[in-house]
């Protein structure tokens, strides 16, 4: 694992879109794995402004994100298909037919969980893939818990989860208790994985990950087992960690 140590978000947002226009620029066509909430949006600012100089194509790009809430619609202000047209889609040139999110409304569950699987897998799996890190450890809406699903599931918010999410909401009350999310075995099947972490309320839980048993009680414990992991993190986000061996400022 690669791990870089940034001076404060803006920071970790500029390298976290390097290394994906690093991806795109190599493989014009390649399938990018996306992440919502927080830790990304920054990430996404920068992609559009080196799109809007004519930097950086995604003309050729397919994208397929890792989860989205039950029983919410693509149109809803706070879906994440919403989030991804605010805050990327809407902003480049990346063709709408090939961008997947899940589909929050889907009548059964578990075949739209088995569709997404099978999509995946039809566009020969993920380059790379954008994560984020919830409070908890938890990697897309993969929550702690006693194994690690493999497929895409449908998952039971943990309180903590609907406690960090309630602020994009009306009230707390509004926030789903459930979503569809990507599994473990595409996110560690992708050939390259990102992972952005910002802020010192994760500086604990990202250094259990990097330091502690690999555990599905820590769900983003799991990564340190993959070949080709970058981990761009503000120094907020690094505070806990004794070892700084390897670690890279910029």
């Amino acid at each position: 694992m690669r791990i870089y140590e940034c001076a404060d978000y803006r920071a970790m947002s500029r390298q976290a879109a390097n290394v994906i226009s690093a991806q795109v620029i190599m493989k014009p066509d390649c399938v990018l794995g996306l992440a919502t909430g927080s830790s990304p949006v920054g990430t996404y600012e920068q992609l559009v402004e080196w799109y809007g100089k004519k930097d950086l194509s995604f003309a050729r790009v397919k994208s397929v994100n890792l989860d989205e809430y039950w029983g919410l619609s693509g149109t809803h202000p706070q879906s994440y298909r919403y989030f991804m047209q605010e805050h990327l889609f809407d902003h480049v040139d990346i063709l709408p037919e090939n961008t997947y999110v899940p589909n929050g409304l889907a009548e059964d569950a578990g075949a739209e969980c088995a569709r997404y699987d099978r999509l995946i897998e039809s566009l020969g799996g993920v380059d790379l893939q954008l994560l984020g890190m919830g409070r908890n450890g938890h990697i897309g809406f993969n929550e702690p818990g006693d194994c690690f699903e493999l497929g895409t599931h449908i998952i039971e918010l943990a309180p903590s989860t609907i406690d960090a999410n309630k602020r994009f909401f009306a009230s707390e009350d509004e926030v789903p208790r459930q979503a569809l999310t990507m599994g473990i075995r595409h996110i560690m099947q992708a050939k390259k994985i990102l992972l952005v972490v910002s802020g010192e309320d994760k500086a604990d839980a990202l250094a259990k990950a990097l330091t502690g048993p690999v555990t599905p009680k820590l769900p983003a414990s799991i990564l340190r087992l993959h070949p080709d992991v970058v981990l761009v993190a503000d120094k907020a986000a690094l505070s806990r960690l004794d070892n700084r061996e390897g670690v890279m400022t910029v």
